[in-house]
């Protein structure tokens, strides 16, 4: 009884979970989306490019699903790039981290979160964000102030 009414239950929930996708090309970069809704490293120019390269490869090693942030400003969370199995330390994300790529792939959308399936990555124009050099020490309070 018990198991025919939890399958009743998960057919009923089915409809909403199941969305209809669109197909889109979008520009932008890899990011680890810890640091960039934490905020823990900084703001969100602090946590982009190869200021951040090394911690984008750690928090996707570590099992933190990558993203890509459009040049608008979006921010869709991967799911799944071509071959690989997830959305987080797969070879394909771990060499793409912090490289600025075109991506094809279905668009779906669930609480006014952006999920991307990658189909194909068209482009990848490596890293192209800046420095440390061009934003100073980031985070900012990572060296104590001189006395």
């Amino acid at each position: 009884m018990r198991l025919m009414l939890s399958l009743l239950l998960s057919s009923l929930a089915l409809p909403g979970w199941a969305a209809e996708g669109t197909r889109i090309q979008v520009t932008g970069e890899i990011i680890d989306t810890w640091c960039y809704y934490s905020g823990v490293m900084g703001g969100p120019d602090a946590v982009v490019g190869s200021a951040h390269h090394t911690c984008a490869l750690w928090c996707s090693a570590g099992g933190i699903p990558v993203g890509l942030l459009a040049e608008d400003g979006t921010v869709y969370t991967v799911l799944k790039i071509a071959q690989d199995a997830g959305s987080a330390s797969g070879d394909t994300q771990l060499s793409l981290a912090a490289h600025t790529v075109t991506a094809d792939g279905m668009l779906y959308e669930r609480d006014g979160l952006k999920y991307l399936v990658v189909s194909e990555v068209v482009s990848d124009m490596d890293i192209v964000n800046p420095t440390h050099e061009d934003y100073g020490t980031v985070p900012p309070f990572s060296f104590p102030e001189p006395k």
